[in-house]
């Protein structure tokens, strides 16, 4: 099979994807829709991916660009001549797949697209329901983006749910035990204001108030960071802040954490809270549809209203009161990881998805 591979950017997730259909046996073609502001992979594309050169990916998207950009790639699809054409989010790639005219095309979500962004204003709604009533077929990594999906329109018999998941081998639990007196919490969300990030910060400052033993540790960067920064300056000594960080060497820090955090209001099944489960680690995450979909309370982690401060305060310090239950906890959250979210099985359902989807339009 000959495939196009349409992403906004070139991402992490990207080079996953890409990584894993090089392996297979189809011709994979890479178009990139653009280059952001923020680059955050720096891996090549992977060997044996072809990547199309064409009217975009040079800068970053804008919607004067719309005109334009259908009509390249309406002369990349020429070019190539694909049989699939695999586009997402759903209202930049997904929408200029749909307007270039190709069938038989497999929409993708990317989480933000069905959460966030098709709420936007009439516009984001209408692209995204004229996308999605005219996709062959539709995947995504949670059920709630397919409720979504459905409601605008998508046809529930030509949908399927898989969680992206993470490579187990690379993310396993540590052979080494812990030993400290302190106490760690990890986030590694972006600081942008959807992942809550200073949230999290205002909530450690009130931690550190009351326990002396607690440290976080923080990665990324972000549009928030001057803000962080400021809430963390009277706490700044408890706070490791470790910026970008490669894939290769992630799973170190969460080796180094006792508790994973996520306080993002909106999300698709979270790869680096599958991520964190699968290294072992209990997690506390915002009470919204998609972390409800993997983390039981007093299972495998603790949930919190979203957007509480004062309710992820109390939380973090019942967890550091409790760490002695901590290593069952983290061992139900790998058991969790390994039966839902292993890649190497959950990509094989991508490559079920084209077969299907191509075979609908034969």
């Amino acid at each position: 099979m000959r495939l196009l591979y349409l992403s906004n950017d070139y991402t992490p997730h990207d080079h996953r994807f890409l990584s894993a259909l090089a392996g297979t046996e189809h011709e994979v073609f890479y178009a990139r829709l653009q280059r952001g502001p923020r680059q955050t992979e720096d891996r090549p594309v992977p060997a044996g991916i072809e990547q199309v050169r064409w009217a975009g990916g040079g800068k970053p998207f804008t919607w004067g660009d719309l005109p334009r950009l259908t009509l390249g790639l309406r002369q990349v699809i020429r070019r190539v001549q694909p049989d699939l054409v695999h586009a997402g989010p759903i209202q930049t790639c997904g929408l200029l797949a749909t307007l270039a005219g190709f069938r038989p095309r497999l929409v993708m979500s990317w989480g933000f697209d069905l959460m966030e962004d098709c709420e936007r204003n009439a516009w984001w709604r209408n692209v995204t329901r004229f996308t999605l009533q005219r996709a062959t077929f539709f995947t995504s990594d949670s059920q709630v983006t397919r409720e979504r999906a459905v409601l605008f329109g998508m046809d529930p018999g030509r949908t399927v749910v898989f969680p992206w998941g993470v490579d187990l081998e690379h993310y396993a639990p540590s052979s080494v035990v812990r030993r400290s007196s302190s106490f760690t919490l990890f986030c590694n969300r972006s600081w942008e204001p959807r992942y809550g990030v200073d949230l999290l910060a205002r909530a450690f400052v009130q931690v550190a108030r009351q326990r002396d033993d607690v440290h976080l540790l923080l990665l990324g960067d972000g549009s928030q960071a001057g803000a962080i920064r400021k809430i963390l300056g009277g706490v700044s000594e408890r706070v490791t802040f470790a910026g970008h960080i490669a894939q290769a060497h992630l799973p170190r820090f969460y080796h180094m954490a006792d508790l994973y955090l996520s306080p993002a209001h909106i999300d698709g099944s979270s790869v680096s809270l599958l991520e964190a489960m699968a290294c072992g680690l209990p997690c506390l995450v915002s009470d919204i549809p998609t972390n409800r979909e993997w983390i039981n309370a007093g299972e495998n982690g603790w949930l919190f209203p979203d957007g509480d401060v004062e309710a992820l305060t109390a939380r973090i310090v019942q967890a550091v009161d409790q760490r002695k239950n901590l290593r069952r906890l983290g061992q139900a959250a790998r058991r969790i990881a390994e039966a839902r979210a292993d890649w190497k099985k959950n990509f094989a359902t991508l490559l079920e998805t084209y077969e299907r989807t191509v075979s609908l339009h034969a």
